[in-house]
């Protein structure tokens, strides 16, 4: 995929009509949300009778709690019937919705705009599961992570747009509340005509019986969920995130006026700042990923949205806020700036860590239950967002400033990613074989193109250093098997990232012919299965820079298992700090500079027949050249 196929998918209309819809009905969601909850703030005593920093979160909680009753149904009818005819059936809800918000506000009757809110968010609900289910269904794996960007990006560019709408219009005297009762409507009649134009989706599961009710179905989806370890616990991590998202989106208009003293107006220039954060994380996700996807990308997201939310508690906690001020005033207080940097940080971190976990959960779930487990998903994020509101209000009521709760975000996510990335040492595996690639190296590769999309496949390559594998990994779009000298498991962090990534250790036959047979074994398993698995048939890294002759080695392995044998070289690596040029590698610390510029050259396969020792290494060096 090029690079500029991201922005391409909007082009075409298995992605652009579904696109725009997405985007109408979440631009309407938050333009009706941040009127209703601006007027429960600054006019508490005409619209609610709320506390100014409660009305976020109240409002937030009912919004969300439909996400507890529908999503398990929801899931069900998205597998059962075509998606198109879902998303204008729940399109023609949305119309039907409108029209009795836009009366809440024409009336001024806050309880019928308060049932407006559940009632959007029982559409969100049903919209949750066609919407991630919809992208797989016709999105080429390398486009996942693209897709998963832009939609992410369009849902909080909506979110930006529709809090600005929102927002201005509800501050303009005495008929603020009509223009956004109309605004309200148009969104929702172009949201109803972009469905229209939604290509058909057909169900994977059309005879699939529906058990409508909500409590049995929920368990059934969290327990089907549960059955993927990696995925379940993608969930709980996509969860987490909105637990952490929501607070943040629930109290900027308190944190605008009680700590900033901020107006409205303020409180949508907070909100265009964490959804243009957003959108660029989630824009750049494909870039940084390689256009595969990539988890390393979830505790690099982690850390950003730990250290930015710590930091806005230290930028934000000594202020002391006399009366309103507008934008303008509030942008030209310097004091101000490391606040807007921290949001903008934040959410960009938070979007290098959603998207590659919304892409993972759709990549690896069976298209029968897909929509099924990105319900259980919904339900999941609605729990957590419900406890969030809860704690958050729990602990605002017993005191603590808004700074001071999102300091306890800050560390409470620290905790969460260090437990979850215990629980799957794969997530922190790809972000050490990420970083690698993105501090110490610059990798070209080429001819990733050969590399099989399924099936078994043989690799071989030049061994250089001791990280070689990982290099290999950070470019490979698939998981590898790498056969592995026993003794490199020994190795700190290197010695963590291949028995994650489920490395073979041999060692010579003559000093543990038992440790070689095992090895030998477990290479075929793996064929079997329809693994990648790679070897460095030189046997050790080298000490010239040349390479050394291929032992018989590949030739045992392939009269086991005759299957394609892919040659690969790895390029300027020799001099650099693993290495063992002029002496032991890891040796020379000013050899780890960063970005240093080194290159990965994948051939096409060879046959088992043709791939002898000889030729696989004159293969290779054709592949290296004359750059070590």
């Amino acid at each position: 995929m090029s690079d500029s196929s991201q922005y391409g998918l909007l082009k075409e209309r298995r992605f652009l009509p579904f696109f725009l819809t997405q985007f109408f009905g979440a631009a309407n969601d938050n333009a009706f949300k941040f009127a209703f909850t601006a007027l429960a703030t600054y006019s508490a005593a005409e619209w609610g009778g709320l506390a100014p920093t409660s009305a976020g979160p109240v409002i937030g909680g009912i919004f969300i709690l439909p996400f507890l009753l529908f999503s398990a149904t929801a899931g069900q009818l998205a597998d059962k019937y075509d998606k198109a005819r879902l998303i204008r059936l729940v399109k023609n809800l949305e119309l039907l919705f409108m029209s009795g918000i836009a009366a809440g506000f024409l009336l001024h009757m806050a309880s019928l705009l308060f049932v407006g809110v559940f009632l959007m968010g029982m559409h969100s609900a049903l919209f949750g599961p066609v919407k991630y289910a919809y992208l797989p269904q016709h999105l080429q794996d390398e486009e996942l992570v693209g897709g998963n960007g832009i939609v992410e990006m369009g849902t909080f560019v909506a979110i930006l747009l529709g809090t600005m709408l929102g927002g201005a219009l509800i501050a303009i005297p005495e008929v603020g509340a009509h223009y956004v009762a109309g605004v309200s409507m148009v969104l929702a009649v172009f949201g109803r005509i972009s469905a229209g134009f939604v290509p058909p989706s057909p169900a994977p599961v059309p005879n699939l019986v529906i058990n409508w009710n909500p409590l049995s179905e929920t368990l059934a989806n969290l327990r089907h969920a549960h059955g993927n370890r990696t995925v379940f616990l993608s969930l709980l991590g996509i969860s987490w995130m909105w637990f952490f998202g929501s607070v943040f989106l629930t109290t900027f208009t308190g944190f605008a006026k009680e700590n900033l003293g901020g107006d409205q107006n303020v409180v949508t220039l907070l909100l265009a700042i964490f959804s243009v954060g957003i959108g660029a994380g989630s824009l750049l996700c494909e870039r940084l990923s390689g256009h595969k996807v990539e988890i390393g990308l979830v505790p690099f997201g982690s850390i950003g949205m730990t250290v930015f939310a710590i930091d806005l508690w230290w930028a934000s906690c000594g202020f002391a806020p006399h009366g309103l001020q507008g934008p303008g005033a509030f942008v030209a207080n310097s004091e101000h700036w490391r606040v807007m940097v921290d949001l903008f940080l934040l959410a960009m971190f938070a979007g290098f860590y959603s998207v590659p976990l919304y892409a993972l959960i759709q990549s690896r779930c069976e298209a029968s239950h897909r929509a099924r487990v990105i319900a259980a998903n919904n339900i999941l994020n609605a729990l957590f967002m419900v406890v969030s509101s809860l704690m958050a209000a729990g602990l605002l009521h017993a005191g603590l400033s808004l700074p001071q709760l999102y300091l306890v975000l800050g560390l409470l996510n620290a905790a969460v990613a260090v437990y979850i990335y215990l629980l799957v040492p794969e997530f922190l595996m790809r972000f050490i074989v990420w970083m690698l690639i993105h501090t110490v190296y610059r990798l070209d590769k080429r001819g990733v193109e050969h590399l099989p999309e399924a099936g078994a496949a043989l690799i071989v390559c030049n061994h250089v250093s001791f990280v070689d594998a990982l290099v290999i990994a950070a470019a490979c779009p698939r998981p590898i098997r790498f056969v592995m000298d026993h003794n490199i498991f020994k190795l700190p962090i290197i010695s963590f990232v291949f028995r994650t990534g489920r490395a073979i250790p041999i060692a010579a036959a003559r000093d543990n012919p038992k440790m070689t047979a095992r090895a030998f074994d477990e290479v075929e398993k793996a064929l079997a299965d329809g693994d990648l698995v790679a070897i460095f048939p030189e046997g050790r890294i080298t000490d010239t820079g040349e390479l050394y002759p291929f032992k018989p080695g590949v030739t045992r392995i392939l009269e086991r298992s005759p299957v394609p044998v892919i040659p690969m070289a790895l390029r300027g690596l020799w001099g650099s700090f693993f290495s063992r040029k002029d002496g032991q590698a890891m040796s020379k610390p000013w050899r780890l500079r960063p970005l240093r510029k080194i290159a990965l050259e994948i051939a096409a396969p060879v046959s088992a027949v043709e791939a002898t020792p000889q030729a696989l290494q004159d293969k290779v060096a054709a592949l290296r050249g004359e750059w070590r």
